[in-house]
């Protein structure tokens, strides 16, 4: 048997590949929408992907099961589980608890674990050149490495309300029915890994055992002294804020998301092109360098996308493509750059990139406002907007200020005064991203030179 982890280290997601060498046959489970990677591992391993699925509808990024299908001509299988209210709307192969997908002798079975989402699977792995039992569990967002997916982003995100609760104590009874049921030497693979907003305390390490899970996990005492209620007390409280683009990703996944097909060498544009394109409003020019240098100047109107590592993250703050009707011109270096950043946006369904160009000489320049710590206490704002999480911003932040995460501010302008906003965060990156996304939108935004630290130190 072959397993092998396709990570996105920037949206902190796994996905997983699951062979068979026997038969050359592969199953995908949570595939990203740009493709190719599991194309290339599936050919380098002499293997034909013939099924795709998910163990859930996701919120974080936008799936890849029908576009892969339609690249192999894989058969789709998704959850039937959780009601009528979650079915995916468009065609596949229905999966129920116990339901099984055989790939030569590897035996795949779907076991029902709600709780993150009513109709969440999660995949039992057998070998069976090896053993008759199962070895593995695809856990998807049931289960992480030292934490477990959080029950309340059907709430913050899919604008069901008070689900939480029902969430929290259908986790916890999976946990003992179905996770504590198995042996010990399982290996878990999580579908996210440190980073991600599914969960508050994710682990770095790719995969743990039920065994580990049971001794060393936070949510094991409550386990072993059947105590629900106080698991679901620590498990709801203090979990980090759901980026505003979720709603988006759980609509479209449910739906069932634009299948693009293979994609086309993004075309160089000049200056000359790219400044004709702004004069008309024909596109939404994007500065991907990192926050210190668009700080020295940018292009006026222009968004701020640093990347590529990030800007599936950033652009998904940044952009709202159910809103906006024009297209993105990335500013990168070369072709191969900007077609990582194509990739990256296209996991949070931005798809509508003309091309790049190389520079800013001839475009629009404007100098973003920044003020420093010192002169802070002399600004007359409206309003001084951390734009860190609700976490950072308990453990410390400037007296007066306003809590309103980055990936959240474009979605909440009608809570922001007219007047002038001072954005801060940690860094500084968080900041100049949704400063950017603000001052586009028509707000008057000047951001705080260094963030929190800078002002701590004056104190």
């Amino acid at each position: 048997m072959l397993l092998e982890r396709v990570y996105d280290e920037d949206l902190a997601q796994a996905g997983y590949l699951i062979g068979c060498q026997a038969r050359g046959e592969a199953i995908v489970v949570d595939a990203r929408r740009d493709v190719d990677e599991y194309l290339a591992l599936a050919e380098r391993h002499g293997m034909r992907i013939t099924h795709v699925t998910e163990t859930h509808i996701h919120a974080d990024y936008l799936s890849g099961t029908r576009e892969l299908a339609e690249a192999t001509g894989a058969r789709i299988h998704v959850s039937g589980e959780g009601g009528k209210d979650w079915q995916y709307g468009f065609a596949a192969e229905r999966l129920y608890d116990g339901d099984t997908i055989e790939i030569g002798n590897v035996t795949v079975r779907a076991v029902h674990t709600p709780g993150h989402t009513p109709e969440h699977l999660s995949f039992l792995i057998t070998d069976g050149a090896f053993s008759d039992d199962p070895g593995y569990l695809l856990s998807g967002d049931f289960v992480f490495a030292g934490d477990v997916g959080r029950p309340d982003l059907l709430d913050e995100a899919a604008g069901e309300v008070d689900t939480r609760f029902e969430g929290a104590r259908l986790l916890f009874a999976g946990l003992r029915d179905v996770l504590l049921a198995l042996p010990d030497h399982v290996q878990i693979h999580p579908g996210h890994g440190a980073g991600s907003a599914c969960g508050k305390a994710l682990g770095a390490l790719p995969s743990t055992t039920v065994g580990y899970e049971r001794l060393n996990a936070w949510w094991a005492p409550y386990l072993r002294e059947n105590d629900e209620r106080g698991f679901v007390e620590e498990l709801l409280g203090g979990q980090p804020d759901a980026h505003a683009y979720f709603a988006r990703m759980k609509r479209q996944n449910k739906e069932g998301p634009r299948i693009l097909g293979r994609s086309t060498p993004l075309p160089e544009l000049s200056t000359e092109e790219v400044g004709a394109s702004l004069d008309a409003e024909e596109i939404v020019f994007v500065d991907t360098r990192p926050h210190t240098e668009v700080h020295r100047g940018t292009v006026a109107g222009a968004l701020h996308i640093p990347g590529p590592d990030k800007a599936a993250t950033f652009g998904a703050w940044a952009y709202d493509p159910e809103t906006e009707s024009r297209p993105l011109v990335l500013l990168a270096p070369d072709q191969e750059t900007a077609h990582r950043f194509r990739d990256h946006l296209m996991r949070v369904g931005i798809d509508e990139v003309a091309g790049y160009t190389t520079g800013l000489t001839g475009l629009p320049e404007t100098v973003p406002s920044v003020i420093t710590a010192e002169e802070l206490e002399g600004f007359e704002s409206a309003l001084v907007l951390d734009v860190r999480n609700k976490g950072e911003h308990a453990s410390g932040h400037i007296p007066g200020s306003r809590q309103l995460s980055a990936g959240r501010v474009l979605w909440h302008r009608d809570t922001l005064p007219e007047g002038p906003i001072v954005s801060y965060c940690q860094s500084g990156l968080r900041s100049s991203v949704a400063a950017a996304a603000l001052r586009r939108a028509g707000h008057d935004v000047v951001e705080l030179e260094g963030g929190y630290p800078a002002w701590f130190l004056t104190r």
